[in-house]
């Protein structure tokens, strides 16, 4: 019984074909195949039109560094074309450097971060060109553009570790207790601003390319998003990571030292900005 179900199933479906290849064939279907042509803006808004030729705007930035805060200067050159300062003051660190954090009943909580040995802070001052795309294309509430700049940066390496006995790692103990030995750090971090006192400077090149959206088409004040790829590069290289680590005995002992991370000279990292600015 349910072969004859599906029998009469199969035979309505090949005769539901053959009266749609009949329709297709003397009465043929038309279908819209594509969307009508956009229809461009004619008088897009422009700085110029809106009577204000420059602009000065902050914001905050994340990247690969960390956070970091963004100060802009800008000149209108044409009416889709801009010249611009911008500074930041962000971190420089290795992409891969990881944070641990460590919770002990007695001592607490702890933030390690493997095998630092300085931190570094960046000040790029960089000069660039922003350009305006696609103004008759998009509307003026969300104005497209591209970016680029360069220029000089300056950094400040200050020590990330009290290295006491200079031999270029966070040294270590082994303590005995009645559950075992265990290996404990005899070097402490400096702290933050304490730290500021013993920074030496260097003096590199900083870049970016981005791309972003400026909102609102009043002109008056103008959020910004951005998104892009930023680097710093110094000669010879800045130290952030441990020169040396040590060498052990199969005891555990402290033998020797060798070399480990040495000074780096490019650092590169996608950066999402978010800015606000004030035209006049």
């Amino acid at each position: 019984m349910m072969n004859d179900y599906m029998k009469q199933i199969l035979r309505f479906c090949f005769a539901l074909s053959i009266i749609f290849l009949l329709v297709g064939k003397w009465a043929p279907l038309y279908a819209q195949l594509k969307e009508p042509p956009v229809r461009a803006a004619s008088n897009p808004v422009t700085p110029l039109k809106k009577g204000v030729k420059n602009r000065v705007g902050g914001g905050i930035l994340l990247s690969n560094f960390g956070f970091g805060v963004s100060g802009t200067y800008a000149h209108v050159l044409a009416p889709f074309t801009e010249l611009t300062f911008t500074t930041n003051i962000t971190g420089i660190r290795y992409a891969s450097q990881q944070s641990i954090i460590n919770f002990s009943v007695f001592g607490g909580t702890r933030k390690i971060i493997p095998n630092k040995y300085n931190r570094a802070l960046g000040f790029p001052f960089l000069f660039g060109i922003k350009q305006r795309i696609f103004p008759r294309q998009v509307s003026d509430n969300f104005r497209f553009f591209v970016a680029a700049s360069g220029g000089p940066a300056l950094s400040l390496v200050f020590p990330y570790i009290n290295d006491a006995d200079h031999n270029g790692y966070r040294s270590t103990a082994i303590q005995q207790t009645q559950y075992g030995n265990f290996r404990y750090f005899t070097e402490r971090k400096r702290g933050f601003f304490a730290a500021l006192g013993h920074a030496s400077a260097h003096i590199g090149i900083a870049g970016s390319l981005k791309m972003g959206i400026d909102f609102g088409s009043k002109f008056k004040t103008q959020p910004t998003f951005e998104i892009g790829y930023f680097f710093y590069y110094f000669n010879p290289g800045l130290q952030i990571m441990d020169p040396k680590r040590p060498v052990y005995n199969n005891s555990g002992q402290v033998v020797g030292r060798t070399n480990f991370y040495g000074p780096k000279k490019y650092f590169g990292t996608p950066e999402i900005t978010f800015k606000f600015s004030s035209w006049w």
